[in-house]
């Protein structure tokens, strides 16, 4: 029996984090259904996928993500879901942040929660990025760096076996990260140590936004907007708004308008309507309501990302380091 217009219009988002997996299912403007499972639940996300619903009667799935950038990921992802929906597309958690906090306008996300990113787009469609390199190689200015610098503070101060004990566990980065939290506290307190850490922490996130808002020539005022457990503290992201300003750049930061999963699940709407794959877009009014997510071919042309100059950037680390102890020695 042909499938009916309405069989095919379900459209499904899915948010594919580190800790969760959300999933809302809409119909134009309802919800049809919302999920949310810890991501260690979901071993198998096509077979999960698939028991909340999805299937041929989907029109088109939108999934975003954690750490799925290239064209070969994406292909990857695709194809262990295949048959999720008639139309699947697959975005990176952090485009799908970005396209919620501001639609189709043109700007940056500062993404900080266990680790961090910032990724901005302009008015043509290019794309550019810093950062979302890992624990090992990068991850600056986050919760995991946050807990990190504290434990070495605190191995300095004589305290090497609770440190080592910490880093040598299974789920030594999450465990590390969990820490963010009690350094924002002492910082608040006054703890010398602890504010250093948070000042380098929110320079280098700065210096990361000013690498994309570089590669993109982005013109002032930049629409900035956030996402991440660590920047929905309002102290920390109004520190890592004041560390942007005294790089020179004049931002306009802005509320994210809409969750990731919302976002993907209104792309994947659109994309059922069209009967085509598209681009990730979407748009809000300046009075805050929704247009709708546009459905558009492919297209990333990824900017190269400068270098902040020296006089503007987060301190070398050894640097940082050496003046962090020598407050505490004032301490």
């Amino acid at each position: 029996m042909a499938r009916t217009r309405r069989e095919e219009s379900v459209a499904i988002g899915v948010d594919v984090g580190g800790t969760w997996v959300r999933v809302r299912s809409v119909d134009g403007a309802r919800t049809r259904l919302v999920a949310r499972a810890p991501a260690s639940r979901v071993p198998e996300l096509r077979s999960f996928l698939l028991t909340l619903g999805c299937g041929p009667r989907c029109g088109a799935a939108v999934v975003a993500a954690k750490g799925v950038w290239t064209a070969r990921e994406r292909s990857a992802l695709r194809r262990r879901l295949r048959g999720v929906a008639r139309t699947l597309h697959v975005i990176s958690d952090a485009e799908a942040a970005l396209l919620g906090a501001l639609g189709d306008d043109p700007g940056i996300l500062v993404l900080a929660g266990t680790g961090s990113i910032v990724l901005g787009r302009d008015r043509r469609g290019r794309w550019a990025r810093a950062g979302g390199l890992g624990p090992l190689l990068g991850d600056e200015g986050s919760a995991f760096w946050l807990g990190r610098e504290w434990l070495r503070e605190t191995a300095r101060r004589g305290d090497f076996v609770s440190a080592r004990r910490i880093a040598r566990a299974p789920d030594a980065a999450r465990r590390i990260a969990a820490i963010a939290p009690q350094v924002l506290e002492r910082a608040g307190d006054g703890d010398r140590r602890a504010r250093a850490i948070i000042r380098e922490g929110q320079r280098h996130l700065a210096a990361l936004a000013w690498r994309v808002i570089h590669a993109l020539r982005l013109p002032p005022p930049v629409a900035a907007s956030w996402a991440g457990s660590l920047m929905d503290d309002a102290g920390y992201r109004h520190g890592v708004a004041r560390a942007l300003a005294g790089a020179g750049i004049r931002a306009r930061w802005i509320a994210p308008r809409m969750e990731p999963v919302e976002a993907a699940a209104r792309l994947a709407w659109r994309l059922a309507m069209s009967g085509r794959a598209g681009e990730p877009g979407g748009s809000v009014t300046r009075s805050g309501r929704r247009r709708g997510l546009r459905a558009r071919p492919p297209s990333r042309t990824w900017a190269t990302t400068p270098t902040m100059p020296r006089a503007s950037s987060a301190s070398p680390p050894d640097a940082a380091a050496s003046a962090r102890r020598a407050e505490a020695r004032r301490a």
